[in-house]
């Protein structure tokens, strides 16, 4: 997501930590370090979310493929 604002991300991260669907660890050094990954609970939804990624790649395929073609 190239185009997303420190905000905006600041504020979905902290979104799915409070739904229990991401874990931030947070380290104390400077320059700060912070590192996100999935709960448990979180896990749950990797196979929905690699399904819909794999349908994404198709579709791109798809479109590029018709875009492709000349037409009549």
């Amino acid at each position: 997501m190239p185009s997303i604002t420190q905000k905006m991300l600041t504020q979905q991260l902290r979104e799915l930590e409070e739904d229990a669907i991401i874990h931030r660890k947070i380290y104390s050094q400077v320059p700060p370090k912070v590192e996100y990954s999935l709960t448990e609970y979180g896990l749950t939804v990797k196979e929905l979310l690699n399904a819909m990624s794999a349908w994404g790649d198709q579709h791109q395929r798809r479109t590029a493929t018709a875009a492709q073609k000349p037409e009549n």
